[in-house]
C-alpha cells in the first residue's frame, strides 16, 4: 500500500471519528461526557460547555474533510498537525482537573499523537512536489496549498 493511500485512509478515519464524537457531544452530551475523562460532568447551565466541545470537534472534522476532498494534501498535513493541539489541550484539561489518566493518555494523547504522525506523513508525501516548486513529475503544475 502506498504512502498516499495510507495517509488518505488514516485521515478519513480521523475525520469520521472526530465528526462522530463531536456529533455525540451535541446530540447527547450527558451520555458522552463520561468518556471525555473528567471526574464530574457539568450540570445545569454548565452542560452547554459540552455542546461547545461538540461544535468545535465537528468544525475541526469538516476543515479536514474539505482539505481531503479538494486534494489539498499539504495543507491537510499542516491542519492535522495543528489540530492535534486541541486533543493535547483536552488531555491537559483532563489531567489538570484530576480526571481519568487512562482517558487523558489513552484517548486524548493517543489521538493527538496519531494526528501529528499522520500530518507529518502528509507533509513527507508532498515534500517532493513542494521542493520542485509545485511541479509534478509529469510536468503539470500543482497548487502549493
Amino acid at each position: 500500500m502506498s504512502l498516499k493511500k495510507i495517509n488518505t485512509v488514516l485521515a478519513a478515519a480521523f475525520i469520521l471519528f472526530i465528526l462522530w464524537f463531536g456529533t455525540e457531544f451535541i446530540l447527547n452530551p450527558a451520555a458522552t461526557a463520561p468518556g471525555y475523562g473528567l471526574p464530574h460532568v457539568p450540570s445545569g447551565d454548565g452542560g452547554g460547555f459540552l455542546v461547545v466541545k461538540g461544535i468545535r470537534d465537528v468544525v475541526m472534522a469538516l476543515v479536514l474533510a474539505v482539505l481531503l476532498v479538494t486534494g489539498h494534501r499539504r495543507a491537510l498535513g499542516w491542519a492535522l498537525t495543528v489540530e492535534a493541539l486541541a486533543a493535547y489541550g483536552d488531555m491537559a484539561n483532563v489531567l489538570g482537573h484530576h480526571g481519568s489518566v487512562g482517558a487523558a493518555l489513552g484517548v486524548h494523547c493517543l489521538t493527538a499523537t496519531l494526528m501529528v504522525v499522520n500530518g507529518l506523513l502528509f507533509l513527507r508525501e508532498t515534500r517532493e512536489v513542494a521542493a520542485r516548486g509545485g511541479v509534478r513529475p509529469d510536468g503539470r503544475q500543482r497548487a502549493l496549498v
